[in-house]
């Protein structure tokens, strides 16, 4: 696990992270107070892919077609 804080991961490496949490919640193998850890880390991994994904849906709705059918109005994507 990173610790890294979650803020400053990408959207890959929160959700591959957020894959192991749940790996190891799942396996049982965890102590109570490193589950409780764990879970709380999971959580907030999750808020911080769901932001990222609103995001990325955002400036797809930002994206227009004209009467031809074609995109414009187009705005460069921002990392």
């Amino acid at each position: 696990m990173s610790t890294k804080p979650v803020s400053e991961l990408n959207f890959e490496d929160a959700l591959a992270e957020l894959e192991q949490v749940v790996t190891s919640l799942e396996g049982s193998q965890v102590a109570l107070d490193d589950s409780i850890k764990l879970y709380e880390r999971g959580a907030a991994l999750r808020a911080h892919c769901e932001a990222k994904l609103k995001e990325a849906e955002e400036k797809v709705a930002q994206i227009t077609f004209g009467a031809d059918g074609q995109p414009n109005g187009l705005k460069p994507v921002e990392d």
